[in-house]
């Protein structure tokens, strides 16, 4: 069975040592940050015109570093870097995916930011002896530089921590921050973390070297248009709740079931927030084609995805199941609307009825081949 991002949160936090104290361990990235920029701009005095240059050109530099850091060694398994791939693709991508983007305590804190001495390690390592090499040329242009790589780190944990912040923070409403969030979000698809999106700050070396992807948020849509058809079946299904939702959101199955549903392209077995697929249909007598998102998956308790089609069309399905005795009462809730005059005058005069007799339909077959499944699996009640 395929591993959830559920099931791998419980095990990450189960691992996390109880001594651990994220208040301790943000509280010393940035104050061990804010000193190392105090400590090196201290040694910057009268800076001439030019030498403000190595301002832009050290931050600029710095986001083409952590560029290509997050892209090669992050995405890509390098001898030289194991514990940097474990740690961003292993964990962080497997703890944060579509649907399970932001944290829930500060204890997760602990696979958002970097081990602490890390920064001790870009600090002294790497930052001081390039600000004592710089310093035997231009003494200024040795404590921009250096304060500058210091300030480009912090920037990135801070703006890394926002990006998985919940929705309703006020941080998160601020322009660049939401922006950026986005950018994020998109960048933990699976099929898209080792192509596009890399830059946490500013997706300035995204644009320049093509990888740059943007797609609105499509939450709220489904809400603004009107107005909606909904249509709901509930019928009993002989078998656990947990069992009969695992088939009926496996979509590769629909099309055993369902009679608008003529073929899948997408994940076999049950799919889990995030995922996507496709499908083509035939309902109230039309053929189209729809684009699926899944957006939540309670196992046992609720599944419910949202898709766009043609002519305009957009939908939510949602299935609810209730444990009833020895058998599970399944309900199907239908939402959907066109965005075209012609598609909505049609669905009231003739497309809504053939819709809800289909939906009928598949409610009993559902049952019978759920059942049939169930039984030949050994777990039917």
């Amino acid at each position: 069975m395929r591993q959830t991002t559920e099931a791998f949160r419980s095990r990450y936090r189960a691992n996390i040592h109880p001594l651990y104290n994220p208040w301790l361990h943000g509280a010393f990235v940035l104050l061990f940050g804010l000193l190392a920029i105090a400590a090196f701009w201290s040694t910057v005095q009268q800076v001439q015109p030019l030498e403000w240059l190595a301002v832009p050109l050290t931050l600029l530099l710095f986001n083409l570093g952590v560029y290509g850091v997050h892209r090669h060694l992050g995405h890509h398994k390098r001898a030289f870097a194991r514990m940097f791939y474990a740690r961003h693709a292993g964990d962080h991508h497997s703890f944060f995916a579509p649907g399970y983007m932001t944290y829930d305590s500060a204890r997760d804190w602990r696979v958002i930011l970097f081990p602490a001495w890390l920064i001790v390690l870009h600090t002294l390592v790497i930052t001081l002896p390039l600000w004592w090499l710089l310093k035997q040329f231009d003494a200024n242009v040795a404590g921009l530089v250096a304060g500058c790589l210091v300030l480009g780190y912090l920037a990135y944990e801070v703006f890394h921590a926002c990006e998985h912040l919940p929705p309703h923070n006020r941080l998160t409403r601020l322009p660049w921050i939401r922006q950026m969030r986005r950018l994020h979000e998109l960048h933990h698809r699976r099929e898209m973390m080792q192509e596009r999106n890399f830059n946490i700050v500013f997706p300035l070396m995204d644009y320049l070297f093509g990888t740059l992807y943007w797609e609105p948020e499509q939450a709220t849509p489904y809400l603004t248009r009107t107005p909606m058809t909904r249509m709901q079946h509930e019928i009993e299904i002989a078998g656990n709740p947990i069992e009969v939702l695992a088939y009926a959101s496996t979509v590769s199955r629909w099309p055993e079931w369902h009679p608008s549903s003529l073929k899948i392209n997408g994940q076999k077995g049950s799919l889990h927030a995030g995922s996507r697929f496709e499908e083509d249909i035939r309902a109230g007598g039309r053929d189209g084609h729809l684009s699926w998102l899944v957006d939540e998956y309670l196992p046992g308790r609720r599944w419910s995805a949202r898709a766009d089609g043609d002519h305009g069309l957009s939908l939510v399905v949602t299935y609810e199941c209730e444990a009833e005795g020895s058998s599970t009462r399944f309900v199907r809730t239908l939402e959907y609307q066109f965005s075209g005059l012609a598609m909505r005058i049609a669905n009231r005069l003739l497309l809504k009825r053939r819709i809800e007799r289909e939906s009928a339909a598949s409610m009993l077959a559902l049952r019978e081949m759920a059942q049939k499944h169930l039984a030949q699996s050994g777990v039917g009640a």
